[in-house]
């Protein structure tokens, strides 16, 4: 089995990458809704989270992703001890969704925070999803109804595109020029042949 990880700045176009892929006949496991649905699901999670947030971080059984948001954005501290709470459990969620998927000769674990978890030391090859960033931007205003400011502020939070790039095997670049089907579509051919 092949494992490869898919990383990329918000807005770069991870998810358009992943259905791709998943078109492909290859499964996808997607870190971040996996890490949303265990924040409200899973006992040591809540109880974590609850420890540094206090106890009405969590509205009928939600967490408030509003307020985690905007408490963590700016604080680089607080944000790395909610990740030391949330990534060892996605991390162990992960293990057990590679069982289930041991015969694929071919699977894809996208995460936004692939590098800043050390998540891409588990995986065979790395695929930066890049675009520039003003489309980045605008992409994420529209998705999520954010001003321009809360998006750069989430970008600075977040390691720099250039970096990614430098430690990814491939980059695959959905910035609206280069066609970006034909790109998947021949990384899927490398990647299987390597299996």
């Amino acid at each position: 089995m092949i494992k490869v990880g898919i990383t990329g700045g918000i807005g770069s176009g991870k998810s358009t990458v992943c259905t791709l892929f998943k078109m492909l006949h290859v499964p996808v496991y997607n870190a971040d809704i996996e890490a949303r649905a265990l924040t409200n699901n899973d006992a040591k999670i809540v109880a974590g989270v609850k420890g540094l947030f206090g106890e009405d971080i969590y509205q009928d059984g939600q967490l408030n992703r509003a307020k985690v948001g905007s408490l963590v954005f700016n604080n680089t501290e607080l944000l790395s001890k909610l990740n030391t709470i949330i990534h060892p459990v996605v991390a162990s969620h992960f293990q057990n969704w590679l069982f289930k998927h041991q015969y694929c000769p071919l699977i894809i674990k996208e995460a936004a925070i692939l590098f800043e978890s050390d998540g891409h030391k588990q995986m065979d090859k790395v695929i930066t999803v890049s675009a520039p960033e003003a489309l980045r931007i605008n992409r994420v205003m529209k998705r999520d109804a954010l001003t321009k400011e809360e998006v750069e502020s989430r970008i600075k939070n977040q390691m720099s595109e250039e970096e990614k790039v430098k430690m990814s095997d491939y980059v695959i670049y959905c910035n609206d020029v280069e066609l970006l089907i034909p790109q998947v579509v021949n990384l899927h051919k490398e990647l299987k042949s390597l299996s």
